[in-house]
C-alpha cells in the first residue's frame, strides 16, 4: 500500500509545553484515519500541523513522497474541513466553493463547471444561488466539504466537522463524509473527541493522550485488544469496567465486590500477590437472578431507551451494565451478575499496561 502521508519523530513545543512527542505515524493512500483522544491530547495540533498552521519543532512531515515540512500552507496540497464552516457570509455557495480556483486563475466557465459537477456529487445544486445565512448547519457543512472537494487536494483534513450539529444530524453527516470519501478514493484524515464517529467512520483509529500515541490499528482491533486501561476505557461507548483484584496461586485472581470476594480463572500473567485490573464491557455483563450469577449487586439507578437498558450499581467501584431490550429492575433491587471469562481483560494496577 502506497503511503500518502509519513510523520517522522514529529515534535511540537509551545514554550515549555510539550504537545506532540516523537510522533511515528503512517496514512496509507486513499484510506480514513481518525485521530481521537481527550481535550489537550494533541489531535488537533497534529492536523494543523500536516496542514501547516503550525510549525513543527523537530521531525518532518512528507506528503505523497515529498517532504513538506518547511512549506507554507498554499504549497501542501491538502484541503481542510473546520468545525466553524469558515465559509464567506457575502458570497454564494457558488463563489465560496470556486474561490480558490479563482485565485489561481481557473477560467470563470471552468470554475462554473466545476461547481456544478461538486454541487451533485454533495446535493447542493439547488442552493448555489444561496448564501451561507440561508443554509442550515449540515447545508453549511456541505459547502465547506465541497469546497475542499473542488480542489482535488492530495489529502482532506478534518478539524471537529460535527461538532455544531445536532446528535440526529452529526449521524446522518458522518454517513455522508464517509461515503463521499469511499466515491473520491480520498485519503482523509478525521480529528474528533467522539470515539463513536472514530470506530463508525474510519478504517483506521489513532488513539492520542498528552502528545503520545497510546495504539493505533483498526477500530475492532482496539475495541477486543486495548494496549492499556487508557484506551480500553476511552474505546467502547458507555466505558469499559475496572475492578482491583489480586493474583492468587496458579495465575487466578481474586476480586473483592458485590456479596464477597470470588476467584476468576483466568491466567493474569503476573506473579501471586501482584495488584491488576480486570476490565469487563457494560455489554459482556449479564443480569441474572440473585445468587444465580458469579456475584450479587445492589441496584442504584437504572434508564431505559425502549431498546436497551442502563444499569449502575451500587457497588464500589460501581460498574455500568447494558442489556438489550427491558429489564424489570428496579432502585434498590439486588440482582446477580455474570460474564463469560474470555470477555475479560487484565491490566497492570500500576503501569495500566495490558497483560
Amino acid at each position: 500500500m502506497t503511503k500518502q502521508i509519513e510523520f517522522t519523530g514529529v515534535n511540537k513545543h509551545y514554550g515549555a509545553y510539550h504537545a506532540l512527542k516523537d510522533i511515528d505515524l503512517s496514512i496509507d493512500k486513499g484510506s480514513f484515519v481518525a485521530l481521537v483522544g481527550p481535550s489537550g491530547c494533541g489531535k488537533s495540533t497534529l492536523l494543523r500541523s500536516l496542514a501547516g498552521l503550525e510549525k513543527i519543532t523537530a521531525g518532518d512531515i512528507s506528503i505523497a513522497g515529498e517532504v513538506v515540512t518547511a512549506l507554507p500552507p498554499r504549497k501542501r496540497d491538502v484541503a481542510m474541513v473546520f468545525q466553524s464552516y469558515a465559509l464567506y457570509p457575502h458570497m454564494t455557495v457558488e463563489e465560496n466553493l470556486t474561490y480558490s480556483l479563482r485565485v489561481h486563475g481557473v477560467a470563470k466557465a471552468e470554475r462554473r463547471k466545476a461547481a456544478v459537477e461538486v454541487a451533485a456529487t454533495t446535493g447542493l445544486s439547488d442552493l448555489l444561488h444561496r448564501y451561507p445565512r440561508e443554509l442550515s448547519g449540515g447545508q453549511r457543512q456541505r459547502v465547506a466539504m465541497s469546497r475542499a472537494i473542488i480542489r482535488n487536494p492530495k489529502a482532506f483534513l478534518f478539524d471537529e466537522p460535527l461538532s455544531n450539529l445536532d446528535a440526529a444530524l452529526r449521524v446522518h453527516m458522518r454517513k455522508e463524509i464517509r461515503a463521499l470519501h469511499d466515491r473520491l478514493g480520498a485519503t482523509s484524515v478525521y480529528v474528533t473527541h467522539d470515539q463513536i464517529e472514530a470506530m463508525t467512520m474510519a478504517d483506521h483509529v489513532v488513539v492520542l493522550r498528552a502528545g503520545v500515541i497510546e495504539q493505533q490499528g483498526r477500530p475492532l482491533d482496539l475495541y477486543d485488544k486495548p494496549a492499556n486501561k487508557f484506551v480500553a476505557g476511552f474505546i467502547g461507548s458507555p466505558a469499559m469496567n475496572f475492578l482491583p483484584a489480586t493474583v492468587v496461586d496458579g495465575g487466578a485472581v481474586t476480586i473483592n465486590i458485590g456479596n464477597g470476594p470470588f476467584n476468576l480463572a483466568i491466567s493474569a500473567v503476573a506473579p501471586a500477590g501482584a495488584k491488576v485490573l480486570i476490565g469487563i464491557r457494560p455489554e459482556h455483563l449479564i443480569l441474572t437472578a440473585p445468587g444465580a450469577g458469579r456475584f450479587d449487586v445492589p441496584i442504584a439507578f437504572t434508564e431505559s431507551t425502549g431498546s436497551t437498558t442502563f444499569v449502575t450499581t451500587a457497588t464500589i467501584p460501581e460498574l455500568m451494565v447494558v442489556e438489550t431490550g427491558r429489564r424489570a429492575v428496579a432502585n434498590g433491587d439486588r440482582a446477580g451478575l455474570s460474564f463469560a471469562d474470555a470477555s475479560v481483560h487484565v491490566f497492570d494496577a500500576e503501569t495500566e499496561r495490558r497483560l
